[in-house]
């Protein structure tokens, strides 16, 4: 690159993201990841002048999109259908740059990955292998790991999947499990034999070790240890064929019934969408060696996108290897790992409708805040203290008022610059350090340090024009004040440049209120972007504040829905021991009215109540003070134990009991009738 290699290696750029699974929303852990790093990085490549593609789409097979189905009673292909568009639109309208976002289930997909077996197998690629799996005779197929549940060994949990346990987190294999059962029909499946084709990734090992090991030591610590220890552990044949009827269908005589492992066919994806958007050119970005592929994916995709794709490509023998796999690691939210399972996470549709016009701030905060060498956490006090300290106070302060001074003082026309002095000099010199600096940072995939030196142009904005005070020189030197705001206008010129990878949104509105052409990277750096009379637009508010209540509705969002998953999850006390039905009927339990209510004295939990059963008006002490107030349960419906034996409490007789349930924040809550019903109507 121009930058960093002294010598250009590359004339063409393919660069990929991991495929979002079609079963599903985006949400804020998604962008953070792999989407906002690969579009800072292809947005900078295409400002560079390079020849880059930019390849996305939906990963659209596998498993979890067959359980869907079943489960909404609908097909694989309305799933997809429905989660592909939804995906979609949410790249569309955060601004992700992709040249084509297609998905695996279309015809040329289906093709590419066909063809691709099919020329491994004749050319003896894979071996074959017989094992037995577990199958429901009464579905009368093959199960997916995650169609069997079971006890996990490990931890008891009686739900366990075919491959993992999410009570304890323990992988499984489907043989493992106590009291298997298919999801299917809920029986116990049997052990059938079924034949598969694996790829022998031991034979790779010895290339594996020196191309990564030896050759690629300049990738991300994460992912260059996580490559060694695959490899020093010694790799394994892995399937690239499974029982299932929802897939690319495997292209060979015998094999009915069986689809490409979802595995091996969603990172052919990048192949055939490259294909779908250049059917006559695709080639020269897979095929040539002046040709540089890079992989921005999530941690839990390195070895796939580090191993077994590059292998699956070595044993093809045409296609170019990937120079680089950025992956990230996991970004939490509000201190807890994301969950679309649990709805804990933050959707990108449902942000732009609580936040419109605001891509930018989120995509801001992920940069900043991206989990490249750790995980990070997102927390919603961040997100706001981000924009309002640093978009607002900063970037958008110093445009503002360099763009306001000029249309008060000079008509919006860029003034003439005179003599410069020591201030002047300093400034102009560090604003040609930029560009070199924050694309020295992209090139070696460093997006938070490349954010931070944008950021520090602001500042440095912000401190020349404090320096210079133009509004107070307007009266005594106005040379020094068309000086100070030509250079402060330079700087907000040269930002409508350098913000675009990171503020696409933003340095598009910047641009358009300088009436200012599109430049490149490599106009970047200089002083005299903006001629001596050219006018500029009516200056807007880059970025507005976000105020507290903003933010408190969305942790009480949050915060309702870990209520709901608590109650949800909340498990209940052991059943207590059995009764024979003589011991319950001797149980009578009464509907009632509380007509009277009042604190029992120089107690904490106590409420004495008078209560109309039908049969009497009887007091009855409960413990329920710490939850109610005396006054709030008048007329409250509710269920008595009425011959209950008396019983003295704080030197009152209370004469039955009335039936409360806890809930999952250990409430306490009235068990009632769900409508009014007379008192004394007997509960059985």
């Amino acid at each position: 690159m121009n930058y960093t290699d002294k010598e250009k290696r590359f004339n063409r750029y393919t660069v990929t993201t991991a495929l979002p699974y079609a079963n599903g929303p985006l949400h804020i852990g998604h962008l953070a990841g792999v989407y906002v790093p690969a579009d800072i990085y292809v947005r900078y490549l295409r400002l560079m002048g390079e020849d880059v593609v930019f390849i996305g789409g939906s990963d659209e097979h596998g498993v979890p999109i067959t359980i869907k189905a079943k489960k909404e009673g609908i097909t694989p292909q309305e799933v997809v259908d429905r989660y592909h568009g939804i995906i979609k639109k949410s790249f569309e309208d955060f601004g992700t740059s992709f040249d084509i976002y297609s998905r695996t289930s279309s015809d040329t997909h289906h093709k590419t990955a066909s063809a691709f077996f099919k020329k491994l197998y004749e050319e003896g690629k894979f071996i074959e292998q017989s094992s037995e799996q577990y199958y429901d005779p009464e579905a009368n197929q093959f199960l997916a790991d995650r169609y069997i549940t079971g006890t996990c060994p490990h931890c008891g949990n009686e739900r366990a999947y075919g491959d993992q346990c999410e009570a304890c987190g323990t992988s499984l294999n489907a043989t493992d499990l106590i009291n298997p059962k298919s999801a299917l029909s809920g029986s116990a499946p049997i052990l059938k034999e079924t034949k598969h084709w694996f790829l022998p990734l031991e034979k790779y090992e010895g290339f594996m070790r020196g191309w990564i090991l030896d050759g690629h030591k300049e990738w991300k610590a994460n992912v260059y240890g996580q490559c060694k220890s695959w490899i020093d552990q010694g790799l394994q044949p892995r399937a690239v064929t499974r029982d299932l009827d929802w897939g690319v269908k495997v292209p060979i005589e015998g094999a009915d019934g069986k689809v490409l492992y979802v595995w091996f066919d969603a990172p052919i994806g990048y192949i055939s969408n490259t294909i779908e958007l250049l059917p006559k050119t695709w080639e020269k970005y897979w095929k040539e060696k002046d040709s540089k592929l890079v992989h921005f994916i999530g941690k839990d995709n390195i070895v796939f996108h580090c191993i077994i794709f590059p292998a699956m490509l070595k044993a093809e023998g045409s296609f170019i290897l990937p120079e680089n796999v950025p992956a990230n690691e996991f970004l939490n939210l509000e201190g807890d790992k994301i969950s679309t399972s649990r709805n804990w996470a933050v959707w990108l549709h449902e942000y732009l409708e609580d936040f419109p016009g605001k891509q930018d701030v989120l995509k801001y905060v992920l940069c900043a805040n991206a989990p490249e060498t750790k995980d990070n956490d997102f927390t919603w006090k961040d997100f706001q203290t981000r924009n309002n300290s640093e978009l607002v106070a900063i970037l958008g302060n110093f445009v503002n008022r360099t763009m306001v001074l000029t249309h008060k003082y000079f008509e919006g026309k860029v003034p003439q610059r005179y003599e410069l002095n020591d201030i002047d000099k300093s400034a102009i010199e560090e604003i040609s350090l930029y560009p070199e600096k924050i694309g020295r940072s992209i090139e070696n995939y460093r997006f938070r340090e490349a954010l931070s030196e944008m950021m520090n142009l602001a500042r440095l904005g912000n401190k020349y024009l404090t320096e210079c005070e133009p509004w107070k020189t307007f009266k005594t030197d106005l040379d020094r004040t068309k000086t100070a705001l030509n250079i402060s206008l330079q700087i907000c010129a040269n930002l409508a440049i350098l913000s675009e990878p990171f503020l696409p949104f933003t340095a598009k509105k910047l641009q358009n209120m300088l009436n200012l052409e599109a430049n490149s990277w490599t106009t970047a750096g200089k002083d005299n972007l903006l001629e001596v009379g050219h006018p500029i637009n009516t200056p807007e508010l880059l970025f507005e504040r976000i105020e507290d209540a903003e933010i408190e509705a969305q942790v009480k969002k949050l915060l309702d829905t870990k209520k709901a998953n608590e109650m949800e999850n909340a498990v209940a006390s052991p059943q207590k021991e059995n009764i024979v039905f003589d011991d319950f009927a001797k149980v009578d339990i009464r509907t009632g009215t509380i007509i009277e209510a009042e604190k029992v004295a120089k107690t904490k939990k106590l409420l004495k109540l008078t209560i109309d059963t039908g049969i009497d008006k009887r007091t009855i002490v409960s413990g329920i003070a710490e939850y109610f107030e005396a006054k709030d349960i008048i007329g409250q419906q509710v269920s008595v134990l009425v011959n209950l034996a008396p019983k003295d409490l704080k030197g009152i007789e209370s004469q039955g009991m009335i039936l409360m349930a806890e809930d999952a924040d250990g409430k306490l809550v009235f068990v009632s009738p769900t409508q009014k019903v007379v008192n004394g109507a007997e509960i059985r």
